[in-house]
């Protein structure tokens, strides 16, 4: 029983008589009435599911898909319709007057008109351009660049028109929803692989630096290197001597007494040589730090 409300479902009986068309590629259409019995229906439907759910049925455009694979699902297309046929066996074949049709007949006709015909022409042709494929190319770059990749996809679509008119042919007898057309936008394209840019070259870096530094004396910026020698008569190779000379004027001042000390000009000489000296040793350490 049902709940109060809702519609009962039918059982699968179907239509007891519809009037069938198959379009035949280059030859024109195979149409008569067709009565199904209970078991044409089971097999329709299953010939209808393994149709819904190929690329065979679906269009192929000119950038997306593979030649190869197409040819292999019409081929195994080939082999599951042989064997539903077998399954079901004389219960889908009955003897009809001329002008009617049967499931036996519509699954003859399709592997004999419709699939066998692209599948002995171009599966040998495919087969022997792949066979001559460089190692280490691409094969859909390969495929595509075949010259007659764009009759072969010719042939497909006029197949695929063909295998659609059985579809729905199919999908009428076993009374179910559509299942090819979905209401739902396909997704979009990938977007074209682009080619791979060129490693990128680096300029080598500028020797580092270091960070400016004021010359204690005249206020120059050190720009770094290795310091100044020392030359012959600088303040710093006259250390000793200056040394000498102010010990010997701290021991003449000693010796004269208080009160008396150097003249003026010896004193004045003395200290500068100290602190040209002590400046020396400070920017001695000021590289090293460098």
């Amino acid at each position: 029983m049902t709940q109060s409300g809702e519609t009962p479902r039918r059982g699968r009986t179907g239509p007891s008589q519809i009037t069938a068309k198959l379009t035949i590629p280059f030859v024109g259409e195979v149409a008569g009435v067709w009565q199904p019995a209970d078991a044409e229906r089971t097999a329709a439907w299953e010939l209808y599911f393994q149709l819904a759910s190929r690329i065979a049925v679906v269009p192929l455009e000119r950038d997306e898909g593979v030649l190869r694979e197409a040819l292999t699902s019409l081929y195994s297309l080939y082999d599951v319709t042989r064997g539903i046929l077998h399954k079901h066996g004389p219960a889908v074949a009955p003897p009809v007057p001329e002008g009617r049709l049967t499931f036996g007949v519509l699954a003859m006709v399709t592997l004999n008109r419709v699939l066998r015909p692209v599948l002995t022409v171009w599966h040998p042709r495919l087969a022997a351009y792949e066979a001559v494929r460089p190692a280490g190319t691409d094969p859909v770059s390969y495929e595509r660049a075949w010259p007659e990749a764009d009759e072969l996809r010719r042939q497909l679509d006029v197949t695929r028109q063909a295998l659609r008119s059985l579809a729905r042919t199919l999908q009428q007898v076993a009374e179910v929803g559509d299942l090819i057309d979905l209401p739902v936008p396909r997704p979009p394209l990938p977007p074209p692989a682009r080619a791979p840019l060129p490693p990128a070259t680096r300029a080598p870096l500028p020797p580092s630096t270091p960070p400016d530094r004021r010359d204690r004396r005249g206020g120059e910026p050190s720009t770094g290197g290795t310091p100044p020698p020392l030359t012959r008569g600088s303040a710093a190779s006259r250390r000793g001597a200056g040394r000498s000379r102010c010990g010997d004027a701290r021991l003449d001042a000693r010796r004269v007494g208080a009160g008396r000390w150097l003249p003026t000009a010896r004193r004045t000489r003395c200290r500068v040589e100290a602190n040209a000296a002590q400046d020396e040793r400070a920017t001695a350490r000021e590289w090293i730090t460098l």
